[in-house]
Parts: C-alpha cells; structure tokens; sequence
C-alpha cells in the first residue's frame, strides 16, 4: 500500500515521505540495495541528493539507517509519527529512526536477546540527535515500568547533563560531543526500561586549556557564568563576562547565535535534580567547575633564580576555598614537584613554563576525573533499584552507542589518531557482523554462501594495536623507558618498526615526490577511509598525561566530597606506574567490541551534507569523503554480493498474491508452494531468484522493480473493483439504514397521530356532551350542568363580536347578543360609539371640523325639505366660488375697507318681463352686494333683510326679503307670483299669466 504523508516544518517547507517502491523514479530508491548500479558511487551520492531535495533524510541499505542532517526542523518525530512505525514491520513504511527503533525494540522483546544501535558519523552529522530521538521513542512508546516513570525521566535528562559537561561548539558543530558515550538502557519482561548505564570513552580533556580560533570550550562553564544565579557567581568568585577567564578566551568565541547558554542552564539545574542530586552535591559540583576557571587566571612570575612564583594571590585564595585544600600546599604545588629518589623526597622548583604546564595538567585532571565522577553519579541514579529481586535477571539490554565520527583536520594529532582508530575497530566489526549475519542468514535459508570480495581493514587495526609492532605498543615502549625520550625519537622508532608496513608513510620513507607534503615531525596512515597526515608533537605528554606527585597528593588532601573520590589516597602508595592514555583507550575498545558482538547490531550512519550548517545545500565532495570513510559502498557492496531482495514468504505472498489468478484472492495452501505457483506465473528465470526456507531470494532489482510495475498496474483494476464493490455495499448499508428508519419514523409517527386523534376524539365527544346537557338547562339558573354552556354562549358572542365590530361611527352594525349579556352588550356597544367617536374626533383637523359644522348646519335647515339636499352632502363648502382677479376693483374701491366673505355668480330675473340677467353676488360683514360687470347695482344691508327663501325643489332658486316683500334674486320692485312645478328638466321662463313658472326635476322622492 502507498502511503504518503505531509507535514509542515518550521521555517514553511513542505515535508513528504513515501512508502513504496514505486516512488523511486521521483525520489531515488528508499533501499540502496535496490540501486541497478550499486558498484556506482556517483549512483550512490545521486540518490542521496535526489532524496534529500525531497527533505527525505533517510535511506536504507537492508537493515542499516544512512541520515542525512537536514539542519532544520521537518516535524517528523511527533508523537503521531511515533505511533506511525511502532508494532509496524521495517519495510512496510519509509525510512525512518523510528523504524529502527521500533524494530530493535520488537527484537528485544520477542528474541529476548540484547541488542545495541551503534550510530556513527563525523561531527555535526547528527549523531547526539538521533541518540535522543531514540531516547524519546522509547520513553514515549514502552510501558511505564511498575515504580512509575522516573527510570524514563533519569534517562531523558541524564543528556542535557553530559552535553552540558561533555560537549563543545566547534567549528563543524555547535553541540559536538567531545567523548565517545555508550548507553545501555536495561527493560524488564514487560518492556518496560527499569534501569540504565553508560560508558564514556576519552574525553577530549585538552580543550579544557586550549580551544581552536572559533570552538568554544565545554558548554557549562558559559552555561554557568551566563544563567547562573548572582549570589552563586558571588560565592564562586566569578564574573558573567567569559573574556575575564584564560580558559575561556582562546578560541575567540564565547557568544554563539544558535546557543541559548541561560535557558540551557535551567535544563541542566532542572536534570540534575532529576538524577538525584542533592543541593550540597550541586554546590560542590559547581565549586570544582569554578575552579577549574580560576585555575586558568593564575599566573606566575620569575623570581631572580628563574623559578615561578604565583602572582595572583586572589585567585588562589578562591581555588584554596572551592577545592578545600590549604593554601600554602597549593601554592608549593603549583610552583614546585616532588621527586623521590632512593628514598628521600626532594622538591625541585618549576620554571615558567613548567609551571604553566602543572597548572593546565591539574585543570585537566580536575575536570576529566570530575566527569568520570558524573557519569559514575548518574549510572548510581539510573541503576535498577530492583537487582536483587528474581525478575531482574529476565532484563534484557538495549545499547546505544554514540561514537566520535572519522575525523580529518589540517592538523592531526593525538586525539584524532585515538579516534580514527576507533572507527577502524568498529568498521572492522560493522563488516564482520554485517558478513557474518549476511551468511548466517543464507545458511539458515539453505542457499549456497558466495564469497564476497571486500577491503578487510584488519591490517590497518594491527599496524596500530599489535602487541610489541603496533604504534601504540612503540609509544608506550617510548614514554615508559629511561632516558630522554622526545616525541622525534619516537618518530624515528616508528620507522625502524614498521617502515615496511603499505599503509604507513614518513618523511624519510616516502618518495621524493610524496616528502614535500610530509613534514620532518609527521607520519601518514593509510585507513580504510582515506590517507591521514598525524603530528607527533605533544603524543608522548598526551599519552602519559602526567600529574605531578605533589599536586595528587593536594587534590587527595581535598575535602570537597567530590574531589577526595576522584583523586584516591591509594594513587599515592600505589608503586604502580599508571596505564597510557592509549593503552586505557585501548582497552576500553576491546571491552566495547565484546560488549557489541555479544548483542544483535543495529546501524545509523550520519552523514553530515555541509560544513556551514545550512539547510538544502548538498556539498557533494564532503559527502563523498563521508561515504567513504563510513565504508557504506562496502556495506551495499556486501549486501549486494548475493541478492537484492529478500523477503518471507508470507510477506512476498501477501503483497503480490494479486498478480497471479491462482493466488487471487487467497491461497489456500502452504505460503512456500503459493510464492512458488506466482513467480512461475510471473515468469521469473531460475538465475532471478531462489527459494530458501522461508524467504525467497531475489537477484536482481529489475526484477522486483518489473514486479512492482505490474502490481501498480493490477492495483489500479483493483480499486476500481474494490471501489465499486465498497460504493455498492456502502450505499446499499445506507439505504438500508434510511430505510428502518423510516420504517422506524413512519410507525413511531402513525402511532403519534393515532393517539391525538384519539384524544381529539374523546375531547370533542366530552365537550360536545357539556354543551348538549347545558342546551338542554340553559334557560335555568347557572349550575355546574350549564355553566360550560353559557361560558361558551358568552365566549362565542365576545369573539363574534371582535370579529364584527363597527368599522366607524356610521356603520350601525351589532351582533344580536344572547338574553344573558343583552344589558352587557348595550354598554359594550354604547362604549364602542364612544371610543369610536372620540378617535375620530381626535383625527379630524380644524379644516374638516369647520366643514362639519357647516354640514350640520346645512343639514338643519335643508335635510327633507330640499330635493337636491343629498347630492349637496358629498361636496365640500369653499370659502368662495369667484377670485380676486374676477371681481372688477371699481367694486372693491366701492367697498372701501369692508372685506368680502363671500362671492358667488348668480343669474337676476329682472321685473320687466323676467329677463336673466348675469350678476355677482358678494356678501361683506353688513351687507348683501349685487354687481354688473364694474358697478355696484345694488346694496341690502343685513339690517333690512328679514329672510331668504328656497323651493323644495332642485331649482337653486333663492329668494331674498325685505320686510314683506320678496326680492326675485336679490332685485327689489314689484310683487310677482312664482309658480313652481316639477318636471322633467329645469326651466325658468314667464309664464302665460304672467307669473315666473319654475320647473325643477325632481331627484328624490319623498
């Protein structure tokens, strides 16, 4: 199965991991051993880079783990991811650390055998990183243990104490481990970790006194001086400022961007405390750390016999008191040296340069021995408490170990020399095992073991560790004997002893050509991983690390609790020379040999991509020289000599079973016989594979690459099919689901109906009974068998009612009430009329009520007795009929200051004969006006006006009086008759007996 997952590091890039073979053509193959030109190294380096644009750091070659330091964060060890690979098997996911640790873990639980993880590289390559990443999967994925956590807890921060301690910024890594460091976490049969031990191997003491321009000297001591408490700094005597300590100055390089030495500091306080230890302890501990700096600020000066004197008087006072010795025995030591001869002890002064060599020796010794006490504390700490008990010997062991890589520098000395023998003992044992586990596994499969040609660097390894002809055996030969033995005289042993040895070169061996990059004082090693140019300036005094007799004998007299264990009493009755560096280191290899052969091996491979430490540059030179030295194209080559691939049979069945019709979609039989019926149906060639007992072998890549091809192919018919098979189940399951469901709602809602209805039912049968017996008594007085009734009677008239009310204070309309509320109902109505009448009041504006007024006036005096009185109602009274522009102003001249009122168009009927004639009637506050065009005919003061009469008729005749006689239209004269007859039109005219006859139509009968 393809599985791809995405995830979003720190600085926004975008980090995949693939997990199918079928993901090589865009991003390499994840297996080296799958490369088609394995003998390649450009092949090899390719696929590195390929992988790595991809941010895909880890490679497999089998069983072994190639990193490549990304420089950056790729948010790829989270807890989820840790989930990811744990119970999983190795190739059934990417690359990763987790995988290895995972499958070391399985391993160690289901064989109950001990394994290690051996992780290598050249600083800065990520060797520490991955030491911890282990660590935390393990502390996040394995059982807690039955006393609770604090085992996992002591192992986590046993860490930041030994970096703090332990490592340095060089000019390759700002974190580099300056010692070799083998861990050994201890897990009950449970799994659980229960308990722990580590190993540390030469400790790189120099840089105590001495740093390169750009390398810094131990962590803690800048850790200190920067995140340290002041009453601390105080009592220890020191300032925050590093550039006020020797020690500290050299290397040019106190403040480092990517280092936070203050929050470091709480790390380290806080993990001390984890691994249990007491406040005085941290007291003395710190007491020798700062010793240690003050060391380096003591100075001396000649006196007239050319003899050191100590000049700094304040700083031994501090060292007198941080060490607890006396001052006056300090000061003899660091000035002078104790020699036994036949007996009798003699003190012979130091000059100014042996001096400064004591000083430095001592710091040396404090420090170095002052880890060892560390290391020995936190192995007390992470000790299982439960040894004694019987299930502590069914414990089974896991090792990490996390050794300095190969190293090359422009100058090499004793140190590198120390440690590029390290890594030619362990590449030594990384072929053997890898050999050795590679035929034990074609053994047990019953294929025939192939020979394989490689570099076996057991030469190299003899040339330096042989008894009595090995390098270190001639430099312990030269510090140890009589005489004035000078690092040039052990040059020039070295040439007598081993000048036939290929793989050792010197200025006099060499040729004439090869003796101008060889100086006088410099020998060539040959190593597996490339030629070595060493200086033996400074071996012989590295390698016999020597202490003056007088300053032991002062650090023994020490009562810091802490220094009186590191510095024994015993050291000084011992008449026993003490061991070489060399020859300790040594030693202590063999003993790290048996204790990795003696378990199942597990292998990181570091690869460091560049030297600035930069993110996304891939410096192919530097990663040549490392995949050189690491011996990883010996590893492919040996895994390579036989077959590429190889797999059980369950596992190989299970993948490609979809390939072959007869093993589709089980077999049924024996895995062996179905892998055997499915590479026949694939066609493979007898030289392409073999079939071992439980795994088949395949040969060539190609092979497993065309099978791969064709499964991708298979795997796109088959999840059509399956996706079609899933879609029709899934939708089918849903219908099915939605279907009892609604089954399921239709039945629950039926019933819900039912039982309303039912309940509807028995309501209206109860109520329809109350009201039935109420009808019955509704005419007797109320009681509880009509009182619902009349309840109902009064509720359903009150609503009628609301429905039909009076729109307004015409509308005469009432709903007939019952006999009950009859009384009720006339004061509702009443009340109704009233609010009505009270709104419209409210409503009406001072225009409409003076137009009101005037109707009800009107209304008085001509409603039934004026025939066209109803059309009349609808029109509204204006305040005239004639403007200001239509009345002559000679009249309004005429009338002076008297204001018209009113001013109407009227036609007169003249005396003589009845003649129309047109006028204009104006009417001023006391008088009545007539007008013809511009003249005033005629003036009728309101004095003199004793009537105005009308027909009955619709005629719009008016008559005026004036005393008893009648004014036709205002025009005073003789007496007339007027003869009024209805008909169908009007018509004014005289009539033949002389009277004015009217004749009006008739609009409303009477």
């Amino acid at each position: 199965m393809r599985y791809r997952a995405s995830a979003l590091g720190s600085d926004g890039v975008r980090v995949t991991m693939e997990s199918a073979l079928t993901a090589r053509d865009r991003v390499g193959v994840q297996d080296f051993v799958l490369l088609e030109n394995f003998t390649s190294e450009a092949a090899f380096i390719e696929n590195l880079r390929r992988r790595f644009r991809e941010n895909l750091i880890y490679t497999y070659i089998g069983p072994v783990l190639v990193s490549v330091n990304p420089y950056r964060d790729l948010q790829i060890y989270s807890r989820q991811h840790m989930e990811r690979y744990r119970g999983v098997s190795f190739y059934e996911v990417p690359p990763h650390l987790f995988a290895v640790a995972d499958t070391v873990y399985r391993a160690l639980r289901t064989e109950r055998r001990d394994q290690a993880v051996m992780i290598s590289g050249e600083s800065g390559a990520g060797k520490t990183e991955a030491t911890k990443r282990l660590l935390q999967f393990y502390a996040e994925t394995c059982p807690a243990p039955e006393r609770g956590g604090a085992v996992r807890d002591r192992l986590l921060q046993s860490n930041p104490v030994l970096e703090a301690f332990g490592n340095a910024k060089t000019l390759r890594n700002d974190n580099s481990s300056r010692f070799g460091k083998y861990m050994d976490v201890q897990f009950d049969f449970k799994g659980a970790p229960v308990g722990g031990h580590i190993l540390s191997y030469l400790l790189e003491k120099s840089r105590v006194v001495h740093q390169n321009h750009g390398e810094r000297n131990f962590h803690v001591f800048y850790q200190l001086l920067e995140g340290g408490e002041e009453e601390t700094l105080r009592r220890l005597g020191l300032e925050r400022n590093p550039q006020s300590y020797l020690y500290l100055v050299k290397g040019q390089c106190a403040k480092v961007s990517s280092i936070n030495d203050k929050s470091d500091w709480k790390v380290v306080r806080k993990a001390l405390t984890v691994i249990d230890f007491t406040e005085d302890e941290v007291e003395d501990l710190l007491s020798i750390v700062a010793s240690v700096l003050h060391l380096g600020n003591i100075h001396f000066a000649a006196d007239e016999e050319s003899n050191a004197q100590v000049t700094t008087e304040n700083q031994l006072k501090y060292l007198t008191r941080l060490l607890s010795v006396e001052g006056s025995t300090l000061r003899e030591a660091l000035t002078h040296r104790k020699i036994i001869a036949k007996g009798e002890e003699l003190l012979s002064p130091l000059n100014l340069e042996q001096a400064a060599y004591a000083r430095d020796a001592l710091a040396k010794a404090v420090y170095s021995r002052t880890f060892t006490w560390l290391v020995g504390k936190i192995n007390r700490s992470l000790a299982s408490k439960d040894a004694e008990s019987p299930s502590w010997r069914s414990t089974t062991v896991l090792g990490l170990l996390d050794i300095y890589g190969f190293e090359v520098f422009q100058h090499n000395s004793f140190e590198q020399f120390c440690i590029n023998y390290c890594n030619e003992k362990l590449q030594q044992l990384f072929i053997e095992l890898t050999l050795k586990s590679e035929q034990e596994e074609y053994e047990a499969e019953g294929i025939a073991w192939e020979p394989v040609q490689y570099f076996n660097n057991k030469i190299i390894c003899d040339l330096v560790e042989e008894k009595f002809k090995g390098i270190i055996s001639i430099l312990d030969e030269e510090c140890l004997r009589p005489g004035e033995a000078t690092d040039l005289t052990f040059l020039e042993k070295l040439e007598d002893t081993v000048k036939h040895h290929p793989h050792f070169l010197t200025h006099k061996l060499a040729d004439q050509r090869t003796r101008k990059s060889l100086g006088r004082g410099e020998f060539r090693l040959l190593h597996y991983a490339g030629e070595v140019t060493y200086s033996v300036t400074g071996f012989l005094d590295k390698n016999n690390d020597l202490l003056f007799r007088n300053l032991k004998e002062t650090m023994c007299s020490s009562k810091n609790p802490i220094m009186s264990q590191c510095f024994d009493r015993s050291e000084l009755s011992d008449k026993k020379r003490p061991e070489t560096v060399a020859t300790q280191f040594k030693m202590s290899l063999l003993q790290l040999v048996e204790i990795l052969q003696s378990k199942e091996p597990a292998y990181v491979r570091c690869i460091k991509p560049n030297d600035a430490k930069q993110p996304g540059r891939f410096d192919e030179v530097l990663i040549r020289h490392q995949v050189k030295y690491l011996g990883l194209m010996e590893n492919l080559r040996v895994r390579r000599a036989g077959f590429a691939y190889r797999r059980k049979y369950e596992a190989f069945l299970q993948r490609y079973k979809s390939l072959c019709p007869e093993t589709w979609p089980t077999w049924a039989g024996r895995p062996q016989d179905g892998v055997a019926v499915l590479v026949r149906h694939l066609g493979y060639k007898p030289e392409e594979y073999k079939m071992g007992r439980t795994k088949i072998f395949i040969r060539f890549p190609k092979t497993l690459f065309a099978t791969e091809d064709a499964l991708e192919v298979r795997r796109q018919s088959l999840a059509t099919k399956i996706q079609a098979a899933w879609r029709g189940f899934h939708w089918r399951q849903k219908f099915l689901r939605v279907k009892r469901s609604a089954i399921c709602i239709q039945s629950w809602w039926r019933g819900t109906l039912g039982r309303r209805k039912a309940t509807k039912r028995k309501w209206a049968a109860q109520t329809i009974r109350r009201l039935i017996r109420g009808f019955i008594l509704r005419h007797a007085p109320r009681c509880p068998e009509n009182a619902f009734f009349l309840d109902h009677v009064r509720t359903s008239f009150l609503l009628n009612l609301r429905r039909q009310l009076p729109r307004n204070v015409l509308d005469t309309s009432w709903p007939t009430p019952p006999p009950a509320l009859r009384e009720a109902s006339e004061l509702l109505r009443e009340l109704c009329i009233k609010n009505m009448v009270w709104k419209y009041c409210r409503s009406i504006s001072p225009e409409w009520k003076q137009q009101l007024q005037q109707k009800a006036v009107a209304s008085e005096i001509f409603k039934g007795k004026k025939d066209n009185y109803p059309q009349s109602v609808p029109r509204l009274f204006i305040s005239t009929r004639l403007g200001a522009d239509e009345i002559s102003s000679r009249v309004l001249q005429a009338l002076g200051s008297e204001p018209i009122q009113y001013a109407v168009p009227v036609v007169k009927y003249d005396r003589k004969g009845y003649k129309p004639r047109s006028r204009q009637l104006l009417l001023t506050p006391n008088a009545v006006v007539i007008v013809e065009d511009a003249k005033v005919k005629q003036r009728i003061d309101y004095a003199n006006l004793t009537g105005i009469s009308v027909s009955s008729l619709s005629d719009s005749l008016c008559l005026c009086r004036c005393g008893d006689i009648i004014t036709f239209a205002g025009g005073p004269g003789r007496d007339g008759t007027i003869d009024f007859t209805p008909g169908s039109e009007l018509l004014i005219t005289k009539a033949k007996n002389g009277h004015l006859a009217v004749v009006a139509p008739r609009l409303n009968s009477r």
